[in-house]
Protein backbone atom coordinates (compact mmCIF):
# COMPACT_ATOMS: atom_id res chain seq x y z
CA UNK A 1 0.00 0.00 0.00
CA UNK A 2 1.42 3.60 -1.10
CA UNK A 3 2.62 6.13 1.90
CA UNK A 4 2.97 9.36 -0.14
CA UNK A 5 1.50 9.47 -3.17
CA UNK A 6 -2.22 9.02 -2.63
CA UNK A 7 -4.08 11.88 -1.12
CA UNK A 8 -6.16 9.41 0.65
CA UNK A 9 -3.52 8.32 2.64
CA UNK A 10 -2.59 11.53 3.64
CA UNK A 11 -6.00 12.73 4.57
CA UNK A 12 -6.27 9.19 6.89
CA UNK A 13 -3.13 9.56 8.94
CA UNK A 14 -3.82 13.39 9.17
CA UNK A 15 -7.40 13.32 10.89
CA UNK A 16 -9.02 14.71 8.13
CA UNK A 17 -11.73 12.56 6.51
CA UNK A 18 -11.21 10.69 3.03
CA UNK A 19 -13.65 12.39 0.21
CA UNK A 20 -14.90 9.76 -1.58
CA UNK A 21 -16.77 10.11 -4.89
CA UNK A 22 -18.90 7.56 -6.31
CA UNK A 23 -19.54 6.67 -9.87
CA UNK A 24 -22.78 4.70 -9.74
CA UNK A 25 -24.92 6.47 -7.50
CA UNK A 26 -27.87 7.36 -9.29
CA UNK A 27 -31.31 8.64 -8.29
CA UNK A 28 -32.74 4.82 -8.13
CA UNK A 29 -33.52 3.37 -4.63
CA UNK A 30 -32.49 -0.19 -5.79
CA UNK A 31 -29.14 0.93 -6.73
CA UNK A 32 -26.02 -0.90 -5.16
CA UNK A 33 -24.15 2.24 -4.54
CA UNK A 34 -27.53 3.87 -3.06
CA UNK A 35 -28.34 0.97 -0.88
CA UNK A 36 -25.13 -0.15 0.08
CA UNK A 37 -22.01 2.18 -0.58
CA UNK A 38 -23.37 5.28 0.69
CA UNK A 39 -24.99 4.35 3.89
CA UNK A 40 -22.03 2.30 4.81
CA UNK A 41 -19.35 5.64 3.84
CA UNK A 42 -21.45 7.51 5.90
CA UNK A 43 -21.82 4.95 8.77
CA UNK A 44 -17.85 4.82 8.92
CA UNK A 45 -16.69 8.34 10.82
CA UNK A 46 -13.26 9.33 8.70
CA UNK A 47 -15.03 9.42 5.56
CA UNK A 48 -16.97 12.05 3.33
CA UNK A 49 -19.11 11.33 -0.03
CA UNK A 50 -18.10 15.00 -1.63
CA UNK A 51 -18.97 13.35 -5.30
CA UNK A 52 -20.56 11.45 -7.26
CA UNK A 53 -21.55 10.41 -11.08
CA UNK A 54 -24.27 8.76 -13.50
CA UNK A 55 -24.28 8.57 -17.38
CA UNK A 56 -25.68 12.14 -17.94
CA UNK A 57 -25.12 15.85 -16.20
CA UNK A 58 -29.18 16.01 -15.77
CA UNK A 59 -29.44 12.60 -13.50
CA UNK A 60 -26.53 13.15 -11.82
CA UNK A 61 -28.35 16.40 -10.63
CA UNK A 62 -31.10 14.79 -9.32
CA UNK A 63 -29.18 12.31 -7.65
CA UNK A 64 -27.60 14.73 -5.89
CA UNK A 65 -30.39 16.84 -4.57
CA UNK A 66 -31.69 13.23 -3.54
CA UNK A 67 -28.65 12.39 -1.81
CA UNK A 68 -27.23 15.58 -1.09
CA UNK A 69 -24.02 15.19 -2.44
CA UNK A 70 -22.65 18.80 -3.68
CA UNK A 71 -20.49 17.96 -6.75
CA UNK A 72 -21.88 16.42 -9.57
CA UNK A 73 -20.73 14.72 -12.96
CA UNK A 74 -22.27 13.40 -15.95
CA UNK A 75 -19.52 11.03 -16.42
CA UNK A 76 -16.58 9.29 -14.32
CA UNK A 77 -13.97 10.21 -15.86
CA UNK A 78 -14.68 14.01 -14.69
CA UNK A 79 -15.72 12.82 -11.19
CA UNK A 80 -12.22 10.83 -11.55
CA UNK A 81 -10.17 14.29 -12.20
CA UNK A 82 -11.60 16.07 -9.37
CA UNK A 83 -9.19 17.49 -6.85
CA UNK A 84 -12.16 17.13 -3.82
CA UNK A 85 -11.87 13.39 -4.59
CA UNK A 86 -9.58 11.12 -2.86
CA UNK A 87 -11.14 7.80 -3.47
CA UNK A 88 -13.07 6.93 -6.28
CA UNK A 89 -15.52 4.03 -5.54
CA UNK A 90 -16.61 2.34 -9.08
CA UNK A 91 -20.37 0.60 -8.73
CA UNK A 92 -21.49 0.17 -12.41
CA UNK A 93 -21.56 -2.82 -14.36
CA UNK A 94 -18.79 -5.07 -15.36
CA UNK A 95 -18.20 -3.92 -19.00
CA UNK A 96 -17.31 -0.27 -17.71
CA UNK A 97 -14.78 -1.08 -15.10
CA UNK A 98 -11.32 -1.11 -17.25
CA UNK A 99 -11.84 2.30 -18.61
CA UNK A 100 -13.35 4.30 -14.93
CA UNK A 101 -10.49 2.46 -13.04
CA UNK A 102 -7.84 3.34 -15.29
CA UNK A 103 -9.13 7.15 -15.51
CA UNK A 104 -9.14 7.26 -11.42
CA UNK A 105 -5.45 5.45 -11.12
CA UNK A 106 -4.20 7.65 -13.55
CA UNK A 107 -5.29 10.32 -11.41
CA UNK A 108 -3.49 9.36 -8.97
CA UNK A 109 -6.77 8.34 -6.68
CA UNK A 110 -7.17 5.62 -4.50
CA UNK A 111 -9.66 2.79 -6.28
CA UNK A 112 -12.48 0.74 -4.42
CA UNK A 113 -14.13 -0.91 -6.92
CA UNK A 114 -16.64 -3.84 -6.86
CA UNK A 115 -16.56 -7.27 -8.04
CA UNK A 116 -15.76 -8.93 -10.24
CA UNK A 117 -12.52 -6.66 -10.76
CA UNK A 118 -12.62 -7.06 -14.71
CA UNK A 119 -14.18 -8.54 -17.08
CA UNK A 120 -11.60 -11.83 -17.34
CA UNK A 121 -8.45 -13.07 -16.13
CA UNK A 122 -6.70 -10.68 -18.65
CA UNK A 123 -8.33 -7.41 -17.70
CA UNK A 124 -7.84 -8.03 -13.88
CA UNK A 125 -4.65 -8.18 -14.84
CA UNK A 126 -4.15 -5.16 -16.42
CA UNK A 127 -5.76 -3.13 -13.60
CA UNK A 128 -3.59 -5.17 -11.09
CA UNK A 129 -0.56 -3.85 -13.50
CA UNK A 130 -1.94 -0.84 -13.04
CA UNK A 131 -2.71 0.40 -9.87
CA UNK A 132 0.84 -0.94 -9.23
CA UNK A 133 2.56 0.75 -11.22
CA UNK A 134 0.71 4.31 -9.84
CA UNK A 135 1.07 3.00 -6.23
CA UNK A 136 -2.34 3.68 -5.07
CA UNK A 137 -4.33 1.95 -2.76
CA UNK A 138 -6.86 -0.56 -4.43
CA UNK A 139 -9.17 -2.36 -3.52
CA UNK A 140 -12.27 -5.19 -4.71
CA UNK A 141 -15.51 -5.64 -3.38
CA UNK A 142 -14.60 -8.83 -1.93
CA UNK A 143 -16.17 -7.69 1.48
CA UNK A 144 -17.15 -11.40 2.89
CA UNK A 145 -13.75 -11.54 4.16
CA UNK A 146 -14.26 -8.22 6.34
CA UNK A 147 -17.93 -10.02 7.42
CA UNK A 148 -17.98 -10.24 11.27
CA UNK A 149 -19.87 -13.88 11.17
CA UNK A 150 -17.36 -15.01 8.51
CA UNK A 151 -14.14 -13.66 10.79
CA UNK A 152 -15.77 -15.39 13.72
CA UNK A 153 -16.53 -18.71 11.31
CA UNK A 154 -12.80 -18.40 10.21
CA UNK A 155 -11.69 -18.08 13.67
CA UNK A 156 -13.93 -20.75 15.37
CA UNK A 157 -11.87 -23.40 12.52
CA UNK A 158 -8.54 -21.98 13.79
CA UNK A 159 -9.18 -22.67 17.22
CA UNK A 160 -9.86 -26.27 16.63
CA UNK A 161 -13.51 -26.11 16.89
CA UNK A 162 -14.36 -29.34 14.40
CA UNK A 163 -10.31 -30.52 15.02
CA UNK A 164 -8.90 -31.51 11.91
CA UNK A 165 -11.23 -30.27 8.83
CA UNK A 166 -11.98 -33.58 6.61
CA UNK A 167 -14.44 -31.70 4.00
CA UNK A 168 -16.85 -29.20 3.37
CA UNK A 169 -19.65 -28.95 0.93
CA UNK A 170 -21.88 -25.96 -0.42
CA UNK A 171 -24.82 -25.85 -2.38
CA UNK A 172 -26.51 -22.77 -3.01
CA UNK A 173 -29.01 -20.31 -5.45
CA UNK A 174 -28.73 -16.99 -6.85
CA UNK A 175 -32.10 -16.01 -5.73
CA UNK A 176 -34.07 -14.19 -8.16
CA UNK A 177 -30.81 -14.46 -10.95
CA UNK A 178 -30.41 -16.85 -13.54
CA UNK A 179 -33.38 -18.57 -12.82
CA UNK A 180 -36.55 -18.92 -15.26
CA UNK A 181 -37.93 -15.27 -14.41
CA UNK A 182 -35.42 -12.17 -14.92
CA UNK A 183 -36.38 -8.29 -13.39
CA UNK A 184 -35.91 -5.94 -16.31
CA UNK A 185 -33.38 -3.82 -15.04
CA UNK A 186 -30.82 -7.07 -14.82
CA UNK A 187 -31.19 -8.08 -18.29
CA UNK A 188 -27.24 -7.76 -18.57
CA UNK A 189 -26.43 -10.65 -16.58
CA UNK A 190 -27.94 -12.81 -18.74
CA UNK A 191 -25.47 -12.22 -21.61
CA UNK A 192 -22.21 -14.55 -20.37
CA UNK A 193 -20.14 -11.84 -22.56
CA UNK A 194 -20.88 -8.48 -19.84
CA UNK A 195 -18.75 -10.63 -17.15
CA UNK A 196 -21.08 -11.05 -14.45
CA UNK A 197 -22.65 -14.22 -14.30
CA UNK A 198 -23.65 -17.32 -11.60
CA UNK A 199 -19.73 -18.12 -11.94
CA UNK A 200 -18.01 -14.49 -11.65
CA UNK A 201 -20.79 -13.26 -8.65
CA UNK A 202 -22.37 -15.88 -6.15
CA UNK A 203 -20.40 -18.45 -7.14
CA UNK A 204 -16.72 -16.75 -6.78
CA UNK A 205 -18.13 -14.27 -3.35
CA UNK A 206 -18.97 -17.83 -1.57
CA UNK A 207 -15.59 -19.36 -2.87
CA UNK A 208 -13.58 -16.32 -1.82
CA UNK A 209 -14.89 -16.73 1.88
CA UNK A 210 -14.53 -20.71 1.56
CA UNK A 211 -10.65 -20.00 0.89
CA UNK A 212 -10.83 -17.15 3.45
CA UNK A 213 -11.91 -19.57 6.20
CA UNK A 214 -10.09 -22.94 5.21
CA UNK A 215 -7.34 -21.95 2.93
CA UNK A 216 -7.32 -21.52 -1.28
CA UNK A 217 -8.52 -25.09 -3.03
CA UNK A 218 -5.92 -26.42 -4.76
CA UNK A 219 -6.42 -28.42 -8.24
CA UNK A 220 -9.75 -26.61 -8.44
CA UNK A 221 -12.18 -27.56 -10.76
CA UNK A 222 -14.99 -26.17 -12.02
CA UNK A 223 -17.56 -27.24 -14.85
CA UNK A 224 -20.43 -24.99 -15.52
CA UNK A 225 -23.97 -25.58 -17.89
CA UNK A 226 -26.67 -23.33 -18.86
CA UNK A 227 -29.74 -25.10 -18.98
CA UNK A 228 -32.55 -22.67 -19.33
CA UNK A 229 -32.00 -21.10 -22.48
CA UNK A 230 -34.87 -19.15 -22.60
CA UNK A 231 -36.08 -16.91 -19.33
CA UNK A 232 -39.27 -14.79 -19.12
CA UNK A 233 -39.15 -11.00 -18.25
CA UNK A 234 -41.23 -10.00 -15.09
CA UNK A 235 -43.72 -7.61 -16.16
CA UNK A 236 -43.32 -8.04 -19.70
CA UNK A 237 -43.64 -11.95 -20.82
CA UNK A 238 -41.04 -11.47 -23.23
CA UNK A 239 -38.84 -14.71 -23.91
CA UNK A 240 -35.24 -13.86 -23.82
CA UNK A 241 -31.97 -15.47 -24.04
CA UNK A 242 -29.37 -16.92 -21.91
CA UNK A 243 -26.23 -17.77 -22.37
CA UNK A 244 -25.07 -17.23 -18.94
CA UNK A 245 -24.42 -20.22 -17.33
CA UNK A 246 -27.77 -21.49 -14.37
CA UNK A 247 -24.75 -23.89 -12.93
CA UNK A 248 -21.75 -24.05 -11.59
CA UNK A 249 -20.22 -26.67 -10.16
CA UNK A 250 -16.77 -26.97 -8.26
CA UNK A 251 -14.54 -29.44 -6.61
CA UNK A 252 -10.74 -29.70 -5.03
CA UNK A 253 -8.75 -30.12 -2.34
CA UNK A 254 -7.84 -27.99 0.73
CA UNK A 255 -3.87 -27.70 1.09
CA UNK A 256 -4.69 -30.60 3.90
CA UNK A 257 -6.08 -32.78 1.88
CA UNK A 258 -9.57 -32.01 2.93
CA UNK A 259 -12.54 -32.46 0.11
CA UNK A 260 -14.21 -29.31 -0.94
CA UNK A 261 -17.42 -29.08 -3.37
CA UNK A 262 -19.55 -26.06 -4.11
CA UNK A 263 -22.71 -26.18 -6.40
CA UNK A 264 -24.74 -23.13 -7.36
CA UNK A 265 -27.91 -22.78 -9.19
CA UNK A 266 -29.69 -19.81 -10.74
CA UNK A 267 -33.22 -19.22 -9.44
CA UNK A 268 -34.82 -19.63 -5.66
CA UNK A 269 -35.81 -22.86 -4.26
CA UNK A 270 -38.62 -23.85 -1.79
CA UNK A 271 -36.15 -25.66 -0.30
CA UNK A 272 -32.12 -25.47 0.55
CA UNK A 273 -31.01 -21.76 -0.92
CA UNK A 274 -27.87 -21.62 0.89
CA UNK A 275 -26.00 -24.64 3.40
CA UNK A 276 -22.22 -24.58 3.47
CA UNK A 277 -20.83 -28.00 5.55
CA UNK A 278 -17.59 -27.84 7.66
CA UNK A 279 -17.28 -31.29 8.62
CA UNK A 280 -13.83 -32.05 10.82
CA UNK A 281 -12.73 -35.23 13.60
CA UNK A 282 -13.89 -33.30 16.53
CA UNK A 283 -16.80 -31.78 15.32
CA UNK A 284 -19.37 -29.84 12.40
CA UNK A 285 -20.37 -26.40 11.55
CA UNK A 286 -22.81 -25.24 9.46
CA UNK A 287 -23.66 -21.51 7.65
CA UNK A 288 -27.16 -20.82 6.34
CA UNK A 289 -28.63 -18.08 4.50
CA UNK A 290 -31.98 -17.61 2.91
CA UNK A 291 -30.07 -16.67 -0.71
CA UNK A 292 -26.71 -17.93 -2.03
CA UNK A 293 -24.98 -14.53 -2.51
CA UNK A 294 -23.48 -14.51 0.78
CA UNK A 295 -21.95 -11.18 0.27
CA UNK A 296 -25.10 -9.87 0.81
CA UNK A 297 -27.14 -11.97 3.21
CA UNK A 298 -27.42 -12.38 6.72
CA UNK A 299 -26.03 -15.81 7.53
CA UNK A 300 -26.51 -17.99 10.55
CA UNK A 301 -23.81 -20.35 12.29
CA UNK A 302 -24.76 -23.62 14.18
CA UNK A 303 -22.40 -26.31 15.46
CA UNK A 304 -21.79 -29.21 17.16
CA UNK A 305 -18.79 -31.39 18.84
CA UNK A 306 -18.34 -34.58 20.20
CA UNK A 307 -21.42 -36.80 21.20
CA UNK A 308 -23.70 -33.32 20.73
CA UNK A 309 -26.80 -34.93 18.11
CA UNK A 310 -28.43 -31.72 17.12
CA UNK A 311 -26.80 -28.23 15.69
CA UNK A 312 -26.76 -25.45 18.13
CA UNK A 313 -26.70 -21.53 16.88
CA UNK A 314 -23.11 -20.19 17.40
CA UNK A 315 -24.04 -16.57 17.90
CA UNK A 316 -21.11 -14.21 16.94
CA UNK A 317 -19.76 -12.43 19.87
CA UNK A 318 -20.57 -8.61 20.03
CA UNK A 319 -16.28 -7.59 19.50
CA UNK A 320 -16.13 -8.82 15.82
CA UNK A 321 -18.87 -5.94 15.13
CA UNK A 322 -16.78 -3.23 13.74
CA UNK A 323 -19.15 -0.58 13.00
CA UNK A 324 -21.26 0.80 16.13
CA UNK A 325 -23.66 2.30 14.24
CA UNK A 326 -24.93 -0.56 12.25
CA UNK A 327 -26.85 -3.73 13.77
CA UNK A 328 -26.57 -7.16 12.87
CA UNK A 329 -28.49 -8.15 9.96
CA UNK A 330 -31.53 -9.64 10.29
CA UNK A 331 -32.94 -12.84 8.66
CA UNK A 332 -36.37 -11.23 9.08
CA UNK A 333 -38.52 -13.38 5.60
CA UNK A 334 -37.54 -10.51 3.22
CA UNK A 335 -36.68 -11.34 -0.26
CA UNK A 336 -36.14 -9.15 -3.39
CA UNK A 337 -33.10 -7.54 -4.48
CA UNK A 338 -33.28 -4.39 -2.72
CA UNK A 339 -33.72 -6.06 0.64
CA UNK A 340 -31.09 -7.87 0.42
CA UNK A 341 -28.70 -4.93 -0.81
CA UNK A 342 -29.53 -3.40 2.53
CA UNK A 343 -28.62 -6.32 4.02
CA UNK A 344 -25.62 -5.66 2.08
CA UNK A 345 -23.91 -2.94 3.25
CA UNK A 346 -23.07 -4.49 6.88
CA UNK A 347 -20.20 -6.48 5.33
CA UNK A 348 -19.39 -3.27 2.81
CA UNK A 349 -19.16 -1.08 5.59
CA UNK A 350 -16.78 -3.58 7.52
CA UNK A 351 -14.88 -3.17 4.81
CA UNK A 352 -14.50 0.41 4.56
CA UNK A 353 -13.72 0.53 8.20
CA UNK A 354 -11.16 -1.93 7.79
CA UNK A 355 -9.56 0.21 4.58
CA UNK A 356 -9.59 3.70 6.67
CA UNK A 357 -7.71 1.51 9.35
CA UNK A 358 -5.16 0.56 6.87
CA UNK A 359 -4.63 3.89 5.41
CA UNK A 360 -3.90 5.42 8.75
CA UNK A 361 -1.84 3.00 9.86
CA UNK A 362 0.52 2.07 6.94
CA UNK A 363 -0.92 -1.70 6.95
CA UNK A 364 -2.29 -3.86 3.92
CA UNK A 365 -5.08 -6.15 5.01
CA UNK A 366 -8.24 -5.72 2.75
CA UNK A 367 -8.25 -7.70 -0.42
CA UNK A 368 -6.76 -5.41 -3.07
CA UNK A 369 -6.34 -5.97 -6.54
CA UNK A 370 -3.69 -8.90 -6.47
CA UNK A 371 -6.17 -10.91 -4.74
CA UNK A 372 -8.85 -10.01 -7.56
CA UNK A 373 -6.04 -11.88 -9.91
CA UNK A 374 -5.70 -14.90 -7.79
CA UNK A 375 -9.90 -15.29 -7.53
CA UNK A 376 -9.90 -14.71 -11.38
CA UNK A 377 -7.14 -17.16 -12.08
CA UNK A 378 -9.12 -19.75 -9.72
CA UNK A 379 -12.22 -19.74 -11.99
CA UNK A 380 -10.23 -19.43 -15.51
CA UNK A 381 -10.42 -22.53 -16.11
CA UNK A 382 -14.56 -22.39 -16.79
CA UNK A 383 -14.53 -19.05 -18.17
CA UNK A 384 -15.69 -19.78 -21.62
CA UNK A 385 -18.77 -22.49 -21.69
CA UNK A 386 -17.52 -26.38 -22.84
Amino acid sequence: MTTAKSAAVTRAQSGQPVRVGIIGLGAREDLWACLAHLPALRAVPGFEVTALSTSSPESAARAGEVHGVARTFGNGTDLAACDEVDLVVVSVRVPAHRELITAAVQAGKAVFCEWPLGNGLAETEELARLAGEHDVPAIVGLQIRANPVMNYLRDLVADGYVGEVLSTTVIGSAGGVWGPYSDPNMRYLLDIANGATLLTVPFSHTLDGLAWVLGEPQRLHIEHAVRRHLVTEIGTGQPLAMTSPDQVVGSGRLTDGAVASVHFRGGHFPGTNFHWEINGTEGDIVVTAPIGHIQLAPLTVLGARGDATELAVLPVPESYRKVASLDWPANDGGFGVAHFYRQGLFGVAHLYQQFLEDLREGRHSVPDFSDAVVRHRSIHNASSMP
